[in-house]
């Protein structure tokens, strides 16, 4: 079912099985009918996760990333709507030669060219179909799963059946039942299951092992315990512990080319279990809540920063999502003094946002340390153009017709809002930024090495036919880095000039090849921290190699 634990276990077996020597990808299936996540409401299915290419993808996809370190493309998403409207798309220009277009071959076909196409120069690819065992929308991909098997041979498959055994709470008895059924409705479509991972509130005992054992007809071994834990990032050392790599690898007829070396992994783990001090942080933000639950999933890359740049500093993070709407208007907001540090995150349109800019007021007069990503950097710019410049009615243009638009969208972006072309159009994706030589920004991305790491990924950028804009204009620069960007909406030049002489700095901008600069940082550099940018460095962090901006935000918070 949707959140049980599919995507950091497919995350966790493709980090075991490249700890073993493979060069390892992951690729995600989503069954709905969206051609991306882009439309989705983060309420709806969680954060929308941006690929270096400018993908609008599953927040599953920011897990595997995560966990291997690695950029992967928007390839690497399969959606049904993205199936259909390639074959249709083919089908209207007569690529099929007037065969009638069927869903078997036709569909499943263009299922496996893409997973073929996400995996080439690969070893192993991990693909997780998403959705639940007997929904209708799963059928074309495990009908091509099976497909991939007949082809390739079966000692080339494995399949992974992740399931969920509740323990209802009048009787607290877990129970198989559901597995049972999921075991027989996968075997209605040809497959059954190779390993078995048993999600739960607690860890497998011998008599449910058995009877899953029997009921799949596979090896005790076989049969994974996965309960619940802590942090995320413990699952690839219990995996591990439980030698899944191996045999997931014996399986497929292959042998470890290497001893697995866990050893920074799990210092880092216990850093995130025992660290030497906690702070409290709140995020001010508005997708919080879904009838009568909180969701966290909305700002989830954001959550994990915080973890890797804690982590990296021995630091624990207590998250606290607070809603804007509860700062709106002249409410007092004396009760965000009990916290270390402030973020506002990204988001769209006016719902909330008066308190938002509350919040930004409050943590640069307080001196309490502020990060604002995308809206929140806009946002800090309009509170300083208010109560700094005097311009009282500064605002976005997203929220207000009649106002001094500090933040406007530009000409671009206003003909695909003519044209209502609201789906990929956005500025998404790796952009690149030029740094202001001395300032705080600079100092953090040089000091953590990412300013060399991204100097690498320019360099292959410059080769890439159709991914030059994303650099624009380099001629000179010093600094350059890169972050993933989504928004429409920028900071208006017209009104950069004053806002700098009052005391805010742009430490970062974008120069596109038409010569219009954008601006990419912001930072007050007489405060405790005091920054921004328009871009979302999370989709940037990993375990160990923590963003940037998130470190400096943490290691200010500790002080």
């Amino acid at each position: 079912m949707s959140g049980v634990g599919k995507g950091v276990t497919s995350a966790s077996i493709a980090r075991t099985l490249q700890e073993h020597g493979y060069k390892v990808t992951a690729v995600k299936i989503d069954p709905y009918i969206n051609y991306d996540a882009g439309t989705l409401r983060p309420t709806e299915h969680g954060e929308v996760w941006v690929t270096d290419d400018g993908g609008e993808i599953d927040q599953d996809l920011g897990t595997y990333e995560r966990f291997l370190n690695l950029d992967i493309p928007k390839k690497n998403n399969l959606t049904t709507g993205q199936v259909y409207k390639t074959v249709i798309d083919k089908e209207r220009a007569g690529k099929f030669l007037g065969e009638t277009v069927q869903f078997i071959p036709h569909i499943p076909d263009e299922i496996k060219r893409r997973i073929k196409e996400a995996s080439k120069n690969y070893d192993i690819a991990v693909v997780e179909v998403g959705g639940t065992i007997g929904d209708y929308e799963n059928i074309p991909y495990l009908f091509a799963m099976k497909g991939i098997e007949r082809e390739m041979g079966e000692h080339n498959v494995a399949y992974v059946l992740v399931t969920y055994l509740p323990i209802p709470g009048h009787i607290e008895e877990m129970k198989t039942k559901p597995t049972q059924q999921a075991i027989r409705l996968l075997g209605e479509t040809g497959i059954f299951p190779d390993f078995i991972i048993c999600r739960a509130k607690r860890a497998l005992d011998a008599v449910r092992k058995k009877k899953i054992e029997i009921y799949a007809n596979i090896p005790s071994d076989h049969v994974i315990s996965e309960p619940d834990i802590d942090t995320v990032y413990q699952i690839p050392l219990d995996l591990e512990r439980e030698k899944l790599g191996e045999k997931i690898l014996k399986h497929l007829d292959l042998k470890p080319k290497k001893q697995p070396e866990w050893k920074n992994w799990a210092s880092l783990v216990e850093k995130i279990r025992s660290p030497k001090k906690t702070v409290k942080v709140a995020m001010v933000g508005k997708y919080i809540d879904i009838g009568d639950y909180n969701l966290a999933d909305s700002y989830v890359s954001i959550n994990e920063a915080l973890i890797h740049a804690g982590a990296s500093l021995n630091v624990g993070v207590d998250i606290n999502w607070l809603d804007s709407k509860n700062f709106e208007g002249k409410k007092d907001l004396s009760m965000l003094k009990e916290y270390d540090g402030i973020i506002v995150p990204g988001g769209f349109g006016s719902s909330g946002v008066e308190g938002k800019i509350n919040a930004v007021k409050f943590a640069r007069e307080n001196n309490i340390p502020y990060l604002g990503l995308c809206y929140g950097m806009q946002l800090a710019v309009i509170e300083f153009a208010r109560n700094v410049c005097g311009m009282k009615d500064a605002n976005t243009t997203e929220n207000a017709k009649e106002c001094t638009p500090v933040i406007d969208i530009i000409e671009s972006q206003k003909e695909l809002m003519e044209k209502e072309q609201y789906g990929g159009t956005m500025r998404l994706g790796a952009y690149a930024a030029i740094l202001k030589d001395g300032s705080q920004v600079h100092k953090l991305y040089s000091e953590l090495g990412r300013e060399k790491e991204d100097g690498q990924r320019i360099e292959e950028l410059r080769k890439e036919k159709n991914q030059k804009f994303r650099l624009g204009i380099l001629d000179g620069a010093k600094h350059v880095v890169l972050e993933r960007h989504r928004h429409r909406f920028e900071v208006n030049p017209a009104f950069i000039a004053e806002i700098e002489k009052n005391g805010l700095v742009f430490s970062g901008h974008h120069e596109m090849e038409n010569g219009t600069r954008l601006m990419e940082y912001i930072e007050l550099p007489k405060h405790a921290f005091f920054m921004g940018t328009q871009a979302h460095p999370e989709f940037k962090s990993r375990l160990g190699n923590p963003s940037p901006l998130f470190y400096g935000f943490v290691k200010a918070c500790g002080k």
